[in-house]
């Protein structure tokens, strides 16, 4: 497998630059798992909550995309996730469409939920 592939690869994974993705490689002399275990192990993930109701939903969801550094969205209604949706530079177009789509029928059945955003910290 060639260096771009295992780039992207590594990318895909964790998320991070085409630079961090190839120092990574390079020290783990080339071994995919072990560079994401590596920038797995320097990433900072931290969490907030926010109280929308169902109207608010798909909107404040697309809001929270387009602010940039999301790694992952979960939708909660009381203690129950109802839907888990990994953020991913490669996600963002197409892949996220069905979510949402599913969303907007859950909306109209949901009074309050809670959207749980998981934020990678640059390192």
């Amino acid at each position: 497998m060639d260096d771009l592939r295992k780039v992207d690869i590594i990318r895909e994974r964790v998320g991070c630059s085409y630079k961090a993705a190839h120092e990574a490689l390079e020290k783990a002399g080339g071994d995919v798992l072990k560079a994401i275990i590596e920038l797995e192990s320097k990433e900072k993930v931290w969490r907030e909550q926010i109280q929308v109701t169902g109207g608010e939903l798909v909107e404040k969801i697309k809001e929270i995309i387009h602010q940039g550094n999301v790694t992952k969205i979960i939708v909660k209604s009381g203690d129950k996730t109802i839907v888990e949706i990994p953020v991913t530079a490669g996600a963002i177009g197409v892949l996220l469409a069905p979510h949402l789509a599913i969303l907007g029928v859950l909306s109209a059945l949901i009074t309050k939920c809670t959207i749980e955003i998981e934020r990678k910290e640059d390192n």
